[in-house]
């Protein structure tokens, strides 16, 4: 059977974009990095864009959609997310190659089957046009990405606990963000409801959530100033062995890189 991948080729407000698939295909979420760099990375595992059936887009915000328009129109892959998504895309003055035959309608919701994997929108909490985490299923295994939201709500969280493996915003330590140099009107985003996700929330969550089907849990979109990767790893750690979750026996536990390709996963 073919196996599962995954690999993350940036996390972070510089740019967000993942791989999910198998040995020979797969989709990305989001395209938030520089379309050489996407295809440099993919050919690193044995692939190119003709092996990419489909973007999904979470959110219209620049650090997720930088590339999707040579992505869609010159490369010719179709570039998929809701309505209001892709209505945010075409204004968005980030994206200089406005899509046409390439865009895809999806709604939140309803699965949509590429190749071999079936993907499912559902809302999450953010101050875009419209955002939204995916379900991925693939043989059986279920991947959730859930990135940029202010709160873990309960359809995000209906998601979350029937993951095999899962990718969680733990984008600010919240003493980091407090005592740090950010302009208050910045600070109040950040940590509003359609903000971001703070590491004890998303600790508070995985512990309190944690069953043993989660195999895998992928701390992305760190912040640069607010946050470390120990700190996200540590704090996280710390909620789940309150629950006598141990990090390293029950689950694997990683964090994501901002700028870097993370190691390819294979489940």
């Amino acid at each position: 059977m073919d196996k599962l991948r995954f690999q993350s080729f940036g996390s972070g407000s510089s740019g967000n974009c993942y791989f999910i698939g198998n040995a020979s295909t797969g989709i990305l979420i989001d395209a938030g990095i520089g379309v050489r760099s996407i295809r440099k990375y993919l050919r690193n595992i044995g692939l190119d864009f003709e092996n990419i059936w489909g973007v999904f887009v979470t959110h219209d915000h620049a650090d997720h959609i930088k590339a999707v328009g040579p992505l869609g129109e010159k490369h010719l892959i179709p570039i998929y997310s809701t309505r209001l998504v892709h209505e945010g895309i075409q204004k968005s003055y980030c994206v200089t190659e406005k899509l046409y035959s390439s865009r895809k309608f999806i709604e939140k919701g309803q699965s949509v089957q590429v190749g071999d994997f079936t993907i499912t929108a559902f809302s999450v909490s953010h101050d875009s046009t419209d955002s939204v985490g995916y379900t991925v299923e693939y043989k059986e295994k279920r991947f959730t990405f859930a990135t940029d939201l202010g709160y873990v709500g309960e359809e995000v969280a209906s998601h979350l606990v029937q993951a095999d493996y899962l990718v969680l915003e733990a984008n600010y330590d919240e003493q980091m963000l407090e005592q740090g140099s950010y302009p208050v009107y910045l600070k109040n985003r950040i940590i509003a409801q359609t903000g971001h996700l703070s590491n004890e929330q998303a600790g508070r969550f995985l512990a309190a959530n944690y069953n043993e089907r989660t195999q895998h849990i992928f701390l992305c979109h760190l912040s640069r100033e607010n946050n470390l990767p120990e700190v996200a790893y540590t704090t996280i750690q710390n909620h789940l062995e309150t629950k006598q979750v141990i990090v390293g026996k029950h689950v694997q536990l990683v964090t994501l890189d901002r700028l870097t390709p993370s190691e390819l996963y294979i489940f």
